[in-house]
């Protein structure tokens, strides 16, 4: 029998550089909300989407686009972006075949800094979109590094989580050895009933929620397959895999 690939939990972005992200699939994954943005925004129709790490090449590249400048920083909309980081934004009537360039503060700066490791194959994923990133992983039959964004570098709860989903969907296909994973699993598998419910808890949950009210987004984020695409990295692009 051959051997099954790895999978291995990233907690966190200053972590990163510990693994070999060489012909493996990194998963991006920023639950609060940068890739439930993404899945939204693909899922109702967007072009593609260009994550970028900068606000200010997020403003020069949706002005030679022709795109929308959108994104965040510390949770809220950062100068010069015409639109945020909320999935609920990114409805079909506003976003079908627009081209969406979008910067925030923990998400697409995860996903440069992949790149600068050497991944060449990305996705990205949160629950809206969890059965396309397991089918995908399934399929691909390689290494597998599930990246949290976190916050600032730190450690947060909603993105292991979703690791946590993502390997009880997919664990019988990969050899995982890794403390990171089974706890991922761990905490998924003794909250999956009501992930709502102990989202309560999170620190971020109260910076979205307590500051700025975004309960309908932590909502839909924690909803599996709300919108179940499969955004794929391509030349500098998040496009529908």
């Amino acid at each position: 029998m051959s051997q099954k690939p790895t999978l291995f939990t990233s907690l966190s972005p200053a972590l990163l550089h510990l693994y070999d992200v060489k012909d493996t699939v990194v998963v991006v994954i920023d639950v609060f909300r940068a890739t439930s943005t993404i899945a939204a925004a693909l899922y109702n129709g967007a072009q593609y989407i260009i994550p970028v790490d900068a606000v200010s090449r997020a403003v020069e590249i949706s002005q030679e686009v022709g795109g929308i400048a959108a994104g965040e920083r510390d949770g809220k909309l950062a100068e010069g972006l015409s639109h945020g980081n909320s999935p609920l934004e990114y409805t079909k009537d506003f976003i079908e075949n627009k081209i969406l360039v979008l910067t925030t503060t923990n998400g697409t700066k995860l996903l440069h800094m992949a790149l600068a490791n050497g991944a060449d194959d990305i996705i990205t994923g949160s629950f809206p979109n969890l059965s396309s990133v397991c089918h995908y992983l399934v399929k691909q039959n390689k290494n597998v590094i599930l990246a949290c964004a976190g916050w600032k570098d730190r450690f947060n709860i909603e993105d292991t989580l979703f690791a946590g989903a993502v390997i009880d969907k997919v664990k019988e296909h990969f050899t995982i050895h890794c403390d990171s994973s089974l706890m991922a699993h761990n905490l998924y598998t003794q909250n999956q009933s009501d992930l709502l419910k102990f989202a309560e808890n999170l620190t971020h949950y109260h910076r979205l929620v307590n500051r700025f009210g975004y309960i309908d987004d932590i909502e839909f984020c924690l909803t599996a397959d709300v919108a179940d695409v499969l955004p794929l990295y391509q030349e500098e692009k998040l496009v529908r895999g």
